[in-house]
């Protein structure tokens, strides 16, 4: 399951963070046996959020947590697409979108451990 946390200084409207959840849903296809159908996202908007020093620009800190796909395919395509949409969106410039990726080797839910690393 995809994990995908959007942190943002800037306000994020209703419809606003419903467009960016479509856009997520159809980005996480770019990723190689990922869907929306599995997709987690969580957005937070109005963080303090500092950049170069300064926290007077909007910036966006968006954190993807992803099973299964150490070789990061469809990770160079997620990020054009996410930061363009993040850009459009909310009117943040691209130099001020940053994507941080996290290998997730191991996931439980529903009461069911799933560890990457046993299934070879």
């Amino acid at each position: 399951m995809p994990f995908i946390k959007t942190q943002t200084n800037v306000k994020i409207s209703d419809k606003q963070e419903s467009e960016l959840k479509s856009m997520l849903g159809k980005a996480i296809e770019l990723v190689p046996g990922k869907s929306e159908e599995y997709l987690f996202l969580k957005f937070e908007d109005k963080a303090h959020l500092w950049l170069k020093g300064d926290n007077s620009e909007p910036i966006a800190y968006i954190e993807v947590a992803i099973f299964g796909n150490e070789s990061h395919a469809g990770y160079d395509r997620f990020t054009a697409v996410v930061t363009k949409a993040v850009s459009d969106i909310l009117g943040i410039e691209p130099d001020h979108v940053y994507l941080k990726f996290e290998d997730i080797t191991a996931w439980a839910v529903s009461g069911m451990y799933i560890d990457r690393r046993a299934l070879g």
